[in-house]
């Protein structure tokens, strides 16, 4: 898991770090840290570091010293530093250290624009953990004038300037990064959509704040947290131990949901999938997993919603049916409407941000669309506290509240934007609920949601997919997991 703390908590950790170490100790520390990943970017971008041209930019806090003081080591390697004063004052040892490096240093002036363009790397220590409410002008002009492909490769120190850094809303222009080097600890706008797009590739230094205080805001599940917590199945199992998912998808009108659902279901570990519906889904279910039982009889977890009409009585009678049975369920489009009054963290709701707006709306807090997609968290959290159950908010970054907790996935290729992916999700959750009943829901969910964006990955390879592709793949997805018995993810 990757863990992300408030600002208020890592300034709390830094000044009891500070009271056993020099003054500059951390920034230095810091700078160090930048040093070698802006060389490393360097390279790789560039082939090398002498000549190459630099720009930092240095806004009056500390990051914008943590930016100059790197600036003087890329300086001292050889690079070509020129550093802009974004700020009428700057952090003093830090330009010193810069001019005595050999960097130029001088005020933002009008051009200086095209003067970043033209950089092979820009560093932004323009704001840090404080700053929020996008850029001010002039630097407002400045993503505009950086968009489109030969700019520099953009690194930002703690966080790309614009961002407030505890919340993923983004309510300003930003400066976006290629890679983002924080320090400690992660932030929550580095794990939180859409902030989380912003930031580019995340590099977490460590400086030697040891212990930072309280739980952490948000956690980002990894592909290696879902191979140590996903079921396997042992020795002495059998199809019950391993779990019974309930499935209630599709109607005659959307039989391809029933069959998306049921496959997940299977090919994420379920011991056996029921399904309940009409018989027009159930043949094509039988036909396309025989070993999938159409009828009731024991289940331990419900995939509720897929492809169901709201008029479809029939059913959204099963729905309600389920729901009141208390186990637990994925609770998936058309089961959003009408939920009942008794929801708990056992249930989890599955809603993309136009239902989740609906879902607002429904409650009597209303807030559209775009509302929900420019801050994802506030919203869901919204839902969870007017509901009790767990939410799962699908979208480019997933994000998971429940029982005190935010955790969020991003393992997800764009190709996924597809029909039928959020079935697929559904399957794979339903058997995750089923196999894992003592865990954390908003636990399993986040895992569920890793994995179908793993093997989205894996059945997409940079291309485009069909949602039973992914449903295809979970199988593959497990078994490469790190620390799987066999698996392996490059890069990981």
């Amino acid at each position: 898991m990757i863990a992300a703390h408030s600002a208020d908590s890592v300034r709390a950790a830094e000044r009891a770090a500070l009271a056993a170490l020099p003054p500059d100790a951390l920034m230095q520390r810091a700078a160090a840290a930048l040093d070698v990943e802006c060389a490393r970017a360097l390279r790789a971008a560039t082939g090398g570091l002498v000549g190459r041209r630099v720009v930092v930019l240095a806004g009056s806090g500390d990051n914008g010293g943590d930016a100059l003081l790197a600036g003087a080591r890329l300086a001292r390697r050889g690079a070509a530093v020129l550093a802009l004063r974004t700020a009428p004052a700057v952090h003093a040892e830090g330009e010193r250290a810069a001019r005595a490096a050999g960097a130029r240093v001088r005020d933002w002036a009008g051009g200086d624009a095209a003067t970043c363009a033209a950089a092979d790397l820009l560093l932004d220590g323009v704001a840090g953990l404080r700053g929020r409410g996008g850029l001010r002008a002039p630097l407002d002009a400045l993503p505009a004038a950086l968009a489109g492909a030969g700019g520099p490769v953009v690194v930002a120190v703690d966080l790309p300037s614009g961002l407030d850094a505890d919340s993923g809303a983004v309510s300003g222009t930003v400066l976006p990064a290629d890679l983002t080097v924080t320090f400690g600890t992660a932030k929550p706008a580095h794990l939180l959509g859409p902030a989380a797009g912003l930031c580019g590739r995340l590099v977490v230094a460590d400086i030697g704040v040891a212990e930072l205080p309280g739980a952490p805001a948000v956690e980002r599940v990894e592909l290696a947290d879902v191979a140590r917590r996903w079921r396997r199945a042992g020795a002495g199992d059998d199809k019950y131990s391993r779990g019974v998912v309930g499935v209630v998808a599709g109607g005659p009108d959307y039989t391809g949901a029933a069959v998306l659902a049921v496959e997940a279901a299977v090919r994420a570990g379920a011991g056996m999938v029921r399904y309940a519906g009409p018989e027009h889904p159930a043949e094509v279910v039988r036909h396309r997993r025989p070993e999938a039982v159409v009828g009731t009889g024991r289940v331990q977890a419900w995939v509720l919603g897929p492809g169901v009409s709201p008029d479809d009585e029939e059913q959204q009678g099963r729905i309600r049916d389920a729901l009141a049975s208390g186990e637990p369920a994925v609770v998936d489009a058309g089961a959003l409407g009408g939920l009942p009054d008794a929801l708990g963290p056992q249930h989890v709701l599955t809603p993309h941000a136009g239902e989740l707006s609906r879902l607002l709306g429904a409650l009597g807090a209303g807030a559209s669309r775009a509302e929900v997609e420019a801050d994802p968290l506030a919203h869901a959290r919204r839902v969870h506290e007017a509901t009790g159950a767990t939410v799962l908010l699908k979208g480019a970054v997933t994000t998971v509240v429940g029982a005190g907790r935010v955790l969020t996935a991003a393992a997800a290729p764009p190709w996924l934007s597809t029909a039928g992916a959020g079935d697929v999700l559904a399957g794979i959750l339903g058997a995750a609920l089923a196999g894992r009943p003592h865990d954390p829901p908003a636990e399993v969910a986040a895992d569920a949601a890793a994995l179908h964006g793993w093997a989205a990955a894996l059945a997409s390879a940079g291309g485009p997919l069909a949602a039973l592709d992914v449903a295809d793949a979970v199988p593959a997805a497990l078994t490469s997991l790190p620390g799987w018995p066999g698996g392996e993810v490059p890069g990981s």
